[in-house]
């Protein structure tokens, strides 16, 4: 079994054993092989690979989006595969904030609207998830951007505000798959230093995926995922200065 263990004792996640695939018999195609894997609360964990190694799954296992074939997927100490779509749904919006490379709002509402709907989903009430979604806009820059639709909105502004939306809930997990992925490299700059001073002011765990091993330096741990597994962590790692 592939156990990769951070230095953090208190789990945000624990995977043990997972495996995922498509297909059946010769089509058979291996996603995820028996990936088992600790990360602690408020560490920051960048995932590196080439395209199809599983990165992009192993995210996807993390928050529920996925279910695997077989093995525990434990995250803030709730077994995801013991939840229901319903479940899970209540628990993403609790409990993790997701970041894609796409931006993923919804045209027909603004800024404000974008952030505080996945908050009002997860029982805040209306008044108070608006509030807090003009919070968290404010604080990713876009304060005067908060009644804008997203055609709109620059594709930097389209992310802050997705950045806004993972951030809202006070996640104790934030995944980001490749977040900087559509922006120009100072616009991408930008991102990825809001996503970091969230992360580090709230405690709350990152794991993040990308190509970049100067980005991933900046985490505290550097994992290689090679054909669905994951490889021992690249060392040394060299912390960002700020970080220890």
């Amino acid at each position: 079994m592939n156990d990769i263990s951070g230095s953090f004792s208190a789990a945000a996640v624990e995977l043990s054993g997972v495996d995922l695939s498509l297909g059946r018999g010769a089509a058979r195609v291996h996603i995820l092989r028996d990936v088992s894997l600790h990360i602690g609360r408020g560490e920051a964990v960048a995932l590196l690979g080439p395209s199809g190694s599983g990165k992009s799954t192993l995210l996807m296992v993390m928050t529920g989006l996925e279910q695997p074939d077989s093995g525990a997927v434990v995250v803030a100490g709730q077994d995801l595969r013991r939840l229901d779509e319903d479940a899970l749904a209540r628990f993403r919006g609790r409990h993790v904030g997701i970041v894609f490379q796409a931006f993923h709002l919804i045209p027909t509402m603004t800024a404000l609207e974008n952030v505080a709907t996945p908050l009002d989903l997860a029982g805040v009430r209306a008044r108070d998830a608006l509030k807090r979604a003009e919070r968290e806009l404010a604080a990713v820059g876009l304060a005067r951007r908060i009644h804008h639709y997203p055609a709109e909105l620059s594709g930097g502004e389209q992310q802050r505000v997705a950045l806004a939306r993972a951030l809202a809930p006070d996640p104790i997990i934030i995944v980001a798959d490749e977040p900087t992925g559509n922006l120009d490299e100072t616009t991408g700059r930008d991102i990825i230093e809001l996503l970091f001073r969230g992360q580090r002011e709230r405690g709350t765990t990152l794991v993040l995926v990308t190509h970049d091993s100067e980005l991933a330096a900046r985490c505290d741990r550097v994992l290689h995922m090679h054909s669905g597994r994951i490889e021992e962590p690249l060392v040394p790692i060299v912390p960002a200065p700020g970080r220890s």
